[in-house]
């Protein structure tokens, strides 16, 4: 069957993964990258934005709407995968061959990394302070509810952009890519997918776009590193719940003795050279890691 004539008999059935109608699934896993990645694509649209258009009828908060919709999202991704995993490729345990285990090795690795990564961007901001860049602020009396708080949005992020990018789209990268494209792809595609915003925000935070780049790169070679996520979602986990206490604590305060591309436009760190520089760093550190071991 050519991939044209593939592709159109499952657009004929919207819900094909989850109805037992007579389908090749298994034909799908020989379809090119592209042709697959837009089933999988369409699916998770025809069943996420049904509910999206009832939560815009009904709410009109941008950021309720928000915070409704995103979570069925990453369920519904998640929920899709799963069945992905065993009617496609024949892989009842598809998470696990990502990488995300219930194991001593991957709690130890997740704690790694997310010691790793706040110790990185505390060092950063150390670093901007003996520079005399920035100050520190007293904390206000939320700080223990902001560092709790920082923490469980940082898990919760890093464990779901983990298994998108670094599990789920790598491994779809690497069933028809070299690691070395799958790698570029993967980071450029995160990278992208994090920089969509209005045209003027892209050109004036455009070296952000390096920065995200470089964490891309960084998280794939985390997971090489070891076979498994632990250390990409805990490195991811870090970064993120450091930067969540510094800025949402507002613990610091830049003193503009420099430029902001110096220091991260916007007061984001991977918007600026030092941020970037530092990433750089961490990024060449994983690279020797996923090397050796």
């Amino acid at each position: 069957m050519e991939a044209a004539e593939l592709l159109s008999s499952f657009i004929l059935h919207p819900f094909f993964f989850l109805l037992p109608v007579p389908l090749p699934f298994t034909k799908l896993a020989t379809l090119p990258f592209f042709p697959r990645l837009g089933v999988f694509l369409l699916a998770l649209a025809i069943l996420w934005l049904p509910y999206v258009a009832i939560v815009y009828q009904w709410v009109d908060d941008a950021n309720t709407i928000s915070l409704l919709v995103m979570p069925v999202l990453f369920l519904e991704f998640f929920g899709l995968v799963y069945v992905w995993g065993r009617r496609v490729y024949h892989v009842p345990q598809i998470f696990q061959s990502y990488g995300l285990e219930r194991s001593r090795p991957f709690v130890r690795d997740l704690l790694q990394g997310l010691g790793t990564g706040v110790t990185s961007l505390v060092s950063l901001f150390l670093v901007q302070t003996v520079l005399g860049w920035v100050v520190w602020q007293a904390p206000s009396e939320r700080l223990l509810l902001t560092v709790l708080e920082g923490l469980l949005v940082a898990l919760g992020f890093g464990l779901a952009e983990e298994t998108i990018f670094r599990g789920w789209l790598l491994d779809e990268l690497q069933r028809d890519y070299s690691p070395t494209v799958a790698l570029w792809g993967s980071a450029i595609v995160f990278a992208g997918l994090h920089f969509i915003r209005p045209l003027d925000e892209i050109l004036k935070t455009f070296p952000q776009f390096a920065g995200l780049l470089l964490l891309g790169l960084t998280l794939v070679w985390a997971k090489r590193a070891t076979g498994r996520l632990g250390w990409s979602v805990g490195l991811h986990g870090g970064l993120t719940w450091g930067y969540y206490m510094v800025n949402v604590g507002q613990l610091i305060r830049h003193t503009g003795q420099v430029p902001e591309w110096v220091t991260g436009i916007g007061n984001n760190p991977l918007a600026g050279a030092i941020g970037i520089g530092f990433m750089g760093s961490l990024a060449l550190w994983m690279w020797g890691r996923s090397r050796i071991e």
